[in-house]
């Protein structure tokens, strides 16, 4: 029986074994996937041995996403460009690392917008951490034309630039200008639930333009009901979390899921049980 299982400090939070064994069972697969609680400090000890434990792979989540990299034997490009990863596989007992959560990320969008092309396209993204640069790398591969970053911090705007070249254009939010914009996406905390909401000036975006928020507590964000009322199509957050799943289960269990309204109903519900499909 293959197992795999979702490590981070701390981890009872994580959805992912709703999600896997959800899969497993619907494809009947004999397998296992759960959460594993790991200390920082146990990180590589865990790593190391995952094929030795039994473990086909792994999802990597807080805090655990950069500092894994030191202990697996293999990064592929995604993983180097960003700096950080979230799933490891083994092959012939050596350690892989990949990251899903760009490829997560527009799957979602394409699903809420199945006519988007993201090619010449002009982005702008809220915030320069983790799942800004999985998400940056993936939509330079998918060849935007450009993406402004805005952060409170404007260094680490600089940063991006620094790290992803010149299609990135650190901004600041006091003198935003998004009349050129085409998709509008939050990747910061703000709007989460117990967090401060996403407060941003929506008046100068084109009524055309997408808006996406990877914030899936609640389900639809201040932010998103905000740009609903204006009339744009709106991309809610907790699809990016089933759709970065799909690479990691094919990678561990040899099938190709897919995220199914199904799905979709049943993680909604655990997140929001009055959640209505």
């Amino acid at each position: 029986m293959k197992k795999s299982c979702v490590i981070g400090w701390p981890i009872a939070h994580s959805r992912s074994p709703l999600i896997h064994n959800h899969w497993l069972a619907k494809h009947k697969i004999a397998g296992s996937y759960e959460r594993v609680a790991v200390e920082p400090q146990h990180l590589e000890s865990f790593l190391k041995n995952l094929a030795a434990n039994g473990f086909v792979g792994c999802n990597v989540t807080l805090p655990h996403k950069e500092t894994a990299l030191a202990a697996v034997d293999h990064c592929d490009e995604s993983v180097k460009a960003i700096g950080a990863l979230n799933t490891v596989y083994v092959r012939n007992s050596e350690t892989y690392a990949t990251s899903t959560d760009g490829e997560g990320f527009l799957q979602n969008l394409l699903a809420h917008v199945p006519d988007f092309d993201p090619a010449g396209k002009n982005i702008t993204l809220l915030g320069a951490g983790g799942s800004a640069k999985a998400i940056i790398e993936c939509l330079l591969r998918a060849k935007v034309k450009s993406i402004t970053v805005v952060n409170r911090t404007f260094s680490r705007a600089q940063d991006l630039q620094r790290t992803f070249g010149p299609k990135i254009i650190p901004a600041d939010i006091v003198n935003l200008h998004l009349n050129l914009c085409d998709v509008l996406i939050n990747t910061t905390s703000q709007g989460m639930a117990g967090q401060a909401p996403l407060e941003i000036d929506l008046s100068s975006l084109p009524t055309a333009a997408i808006v996406a928020d990877i914030v899936y507590v609640p389900l639809i964000t201040p932010f998103l009901r905000q740009a609903e009322a204006r009339g744009h199509r709106t991309v809610p957050g907790l699809g990016m979390l089933l759709h970065q799943a799909v690479r990691g289960f094919e990678l561990w269990f040899g099938v190709k899921p897919e995220v199914t309204p199904e799905l979709y109903d049943l993680i909604a519900h655990d997140i929001d049980p009055d959640f209505k499909p």
